[in-house]
């Protein structure tokens, strides 16, 4: 194999389907042992840029291609699929689309058995991947009852155990609790020094530097804005469209003079009927599996924005699939509006609480995102005149127009997760419940739907308030419950350890590392300057504040 493991030389790229260049001028060179992170708001070239390394285009991918993409020396359009699996391991951004057996062990084993490996090769490479990735509590799993996080792990170690020259890993942090995603990268950085070529595409550029990459490659619009070191913030970078650490922005913005807006104080609601009340809730898949969830007891009231922390495979989104009756207690009892779920059908939970899964594609069948977005209210008897006006405002909200006639499962990963937000917001249910809301977002999508969904500026009403009484999110973005929550539920050992409001319950930092949250850059600076600002902001409106 020769000595550069990727060449790329003016790299141009066309969807079939798409009127823009979704790539324009790519030429970079990885040396062996490099670690390089990508990064740039979603849609701007990152997952198509990885598709022209891994061969999905032009294998998988339709439209025009110009320019050169040499793996080890040669073209990767002239590679066969096994000798392109060999060469670039790849990480997909949804885990769900890349597992296929049914249980942990066959998964991992999956690619090596493909390649025909000798049996005692295989196991050797099964264990090997599990030990690094700490997994082997996992080994003998059904992958189908894995959490989102687990899922994302053991997809990370059937990739390792094809032992590629090239590792290409594609938001691999984004369903991981902060203390697995610190571990894994010291295993991308440790792989990097052992001699693999590392990519990191991934949008938590303030996690991603833990991992010490030699270079970042910034994208905007398809093209390259900046390739180069990043021992401190680059000019070229934005920081409203990736996200940094908090010291950072705070400099960038009394650099620039920026004028930063706080962000309206909520007004506390007065204490009412629970919405939705959890009694002693015990629950169980079957007899012979362990309780997954154990006297949990919670009542959620109007005006709450609670955020729903905790580590992977705690049982966060078992407990919100009891919120919304797709999944019933072993013992106890979930109430909505004084109802017990057992005895209410689904499109009647519906009506009140609108759930946005983990994975895009567990909601996504539409021809047109127009229709996605139509499907829930129409088939919730909605007015039809009033229909139109729910899908134009879910759509701004989401920050979606234009793309209303594009079929859902051709968009980026952020994109389709924006959708499936979009398409609950549009149902107009009582309480919106959102799994990983900013899983493949970018920071600046992120920040304007979460924005637009709370904004309480003067005489106006924010979305959440309009249309749902309450919202909940489960996240491993400990950022999102520092800007945004009013009341932050820590989930471990299968119930809650911790409710309160944010600064309350994320001041304790023994507590947050036992069950996996690691506190941020943000989180530190926040709880600093506390006693001037008076309660949790996001990093721009802390510049005035801050020395």
């Amino acid at each position: 194999m020769s000595e550069q493991p990727l060449i790329i030389e003016n790299l141009n790229f066309k969807y079939k389907t798409r009127p823009e260049p979704a790539l324009e001028n790519i030429s970079l060179e990885l040396k062996q042992g490099e670690l390089l992170l990508i990064a740039g708001s979603s849609g701007c070239g990152k997952t198509t840029l990885a598709r022209c390394i891994n061969g999905l285009i032009p294998r998988s991918y339709r439209g025009e291609r110009t320019g050169r993409v040499l793996l080890h020396g040669r073209e990767v359009a002239d590679l066969q699929i096994p000798e392109m699996a060999q060469v670039v391991g790849t990480l997909l951004q949804d885990p769900e689309r890349q597992i296929v057996a049914s249980n942990v062990f066959n998964e991992i084993a999956f690619g090596p058995e493909n390649l025909g490996l000798p049996r005692n090769e295989i196991l050797s490479r099964v264990d090997q991947a599990l030990k690094r990735l700490k997994l082997e509590y996992l080994r003998e799993r059904e992958t189908f009852n894995l959490s989102g996080g687990e899922k994302q792990k053991v997809a990370l170690a059937g990739v390792l155990t094809m032992n590629p020259s090239i590792l290409l890993l594609d938001e691999p942090l984004a369903s991981l609790d902060p203390a697995s995603a610190h571990e894994a990268l010291q295993v991308f950085r440790s792989l990097a020094d052992e001699g693999k070529t590392v990519i990191l595409v991934e949008h938590r550029v303030e996690d991603a530097i833990l991992a010490n990459p030699d270079r970042m490659l910034y994208m905007e619009d398809g093209k390259i804005k900046y390739l180069g070191p990043i021992k401190n913030l680059p000019p070229e970078i934005d920081h409203t469209k990736v996200k940094l650490p908090a010291p950072w922005v705070v400099q960038r913005v009394k650099a620039l003079d920026i004028k930063a807006t706080e962000p309206p104080k909520p007004n506390p609601s007065p204490k009412s009927e629970p919405l939705v009340v959890f009694e002693n809730v015990d629950f169980r898949y079957d007899e012979e599996y362990p309780l997954i969830l154990q006297n949990v007891n919670l009542e959620i009231y109007p005006g709450d924005l609670i955020a729903v922390l905790g580590p992977n495979g705690a049982g966060k989104s078992t407990l919100v699939k009891h919120a919304i009756g797709l999944l019933k207690p072993t013992k106890g009892r979930v109430l909505i509006e004084g109802q017990d779920t057992r005895k209410m059908s689904v499109a009647q939970i519906a009506r009140m609480l609108g759930y946005v899964f983990q994975s895009p594609t567990h909601m996504l069948y539409a021809p047109t995102v127009r229709e996605e977005l139509e499907f829930g209210p129409k088939n919730l008897e909605f007015d039809p005149a009033l229909i139109p006006t729910f899908v134009r405002e879910s759509l701004s909200t989401v920050n979606l127009e234009g793309l209303e006639e594009y079929p859902p499962l051709g968009l980026s990963f952020g994109q389709q997760k924006r959708t499936t937000i979009a398409a609950v917001l549009a149902m107009r249910s009582k309480i919106l419940i959102m799994d990983e809301p900013t899983a493949g977002q970018d920071f600046a999508n992120y920040t304007h739907f979460m924005n637009t969904l709370c904004d309480t500026s003067v005489g106006k009403e924010s979305v959440l308030s309009a249309h749902f009484a309450s919202t909940l999110f489960i996240t491993h973005d400990v950022d999102l419950a520092v800007t945004y929550a009013n009341r932050v539920l820590l989930f471990g050992d299968k119930h809650i350890i911790a409710d309160g409001k944010p600064q309350d319950v994320l001041k304790d930092e023994e507590m947050l590392l036992k069950y996996r949250v690691r506190p941020t850059s943000l989180l530190r600076l926040n709880l600093e300057l506390l006693p001037k600002s008076g309660r949790f902001l996001p990093a721009e409106s802390l510049a005035a504040y801050a020395k």
